[in-house]
């Protein structure tokens, strides 16, 4: 979790899952093309990209936090990663992607594991009550109920969230708050997605 490229393995994997899906290695992109047009704003780039025979098939968003500025950095994400599924979903409505249909998108996310993440804090209410769920939550707990909402909002088609200390990290242990957003489920939505449009091109 240090440097400019801690991501790098997570999103190489997921490159790797999809051309094992039957996704043509080229076709599948991480490293340059990644921009796709949005409807309030001309370009977003992307961290990975399946796109064959100029379908868009995935879009996913790979981001990370290490402390220990956990407050500012919690809203950003938040922000960022509903105005980006917004965005695109908007984009794709109007026309954008034509002649794809339907893509598949996805977000994981992987926190720094330590105190300052994972103890309660708490919330500013000078005009109106914040709901109930983030009563007394960690930001850990914050990222759990974003991610979770975004799936259930059908703003991604798949969310993941780990939780890995510093020391842990380095040795590829994690933690992940639930089923519904640990890594294989996530993997195996959006391999479903590849496999199904892979056999549909064959046929």
């Amino acid at each position: 979790m240090t440097g400019g490229k801690h991501l790098d393995g997570f999103i190489e994997l997921c490159q790797s899952l999809l051309v094992e899906s039957g996704l043509p290695e080229a076709s599948v992109h991480c490293s340059g093309g990644l921009e796709l047009p949005g409807y309030f704003r001309a370009e977003k780039k992307w961290d990975l990209l399946a796109i064959v025979d100029d379908e868009l098939i995935a879009a996913t968003e790979f981001k990370a936090q290490v402390g220990p500025s956990f407050g500012n950095n919690c809203n950003n994400r938040a922000e960022e990663s509903v105005g980006s599924a917004t965005d695109l979903w908007a984009a794709y409505r109007e026309g954008a992607f034509k002649p794809s249909k339907r893509p598949w998108l996805g977000y994981l996310f992987l926190l720094e594991e330590c105190p300052k993440s994972t103890a309660p804090i708490s919330v500013r209410e000078p005009h109106f009550g914040v709901f109930s769920e983030f009563q007394g939550a960690s930001y850990a707990k914050r990222y759990e109920i974003l991610l979770t909402k975004l799936l259930r909002e059908r703003l991604y088609d798949g969310a993941c969230l780990l939780l890995s200390t510093r020391s842990g990290g380095l040795r590829g242990r994690y933690n992940t708050p639930s089923q519904e957003l640990d890594f294989r489920t996530f993997a195996r939505s959006f391999m479903a997605h590849a496999i199904a449009f892979a056999k549909t091109r064959k046929a």
